[in-house]
């Protein structure tokens, strides 16, 4: 289980992702809300962090950090229009958090070939599985 430091640091990093042009879709900031919830990070914590974003914090499980990435593949694919700076910034995301530069471009090159460019989470797994072992 995480901590209440990295349960923030997750939920910074994630407002980072979304605050690209400097303002979060409404879209957006629902999908953030409902993983603060998910966290059991109070709103008024969330709300917090927009103006005082925590340092970042490695996760230690891999498994964590797996779900981290599956969490911004998901907000990113709330916009109908990815940009390429989108695709480097979450390709960045990834090889920050430590995971294998192969299993980041499989999952963003297999995003197209689902509804919604929705990765389903088993297939994530087994993408970061092969890479794992």
């Amino acid at each position: 289980m995480i901590n209440r430091v990295e349960k923030l640091s997750l939920l910074s990093e994630m407002i980072a992702f979304a605050q690209k042009d400097d303002s979060i879709k409404s879209i957006e900031h629902k999908f953030l809300l409902s993983i603060a919830k998910q966290l059991e990070v109070s709103e008024e914590d969330f709300n917090y962090l927009f103006e005082h974003p925590v340092t970042y914090v490695n996760l230690k499980s891999h498994s964590e950090r797996i779900v981290q990435f599956h969490r911004l593949v998901l907000l990113m694919n709330l916009s109908p229009e990815i940009s390429p700076k989108q695709i480097i910034r979450i390709y960045n995301f990834g090889l920050r958090m430590g995971l294998s530069q192969e299993s980041i471009n499989r999952v963003l090159d297999l995003m197209e070939s689902f509804p919604n460019k929705i990765v389903p989470p088993d297939f994530l797994i087994d993408i970061f599985k092969v890479q794992y072992n």
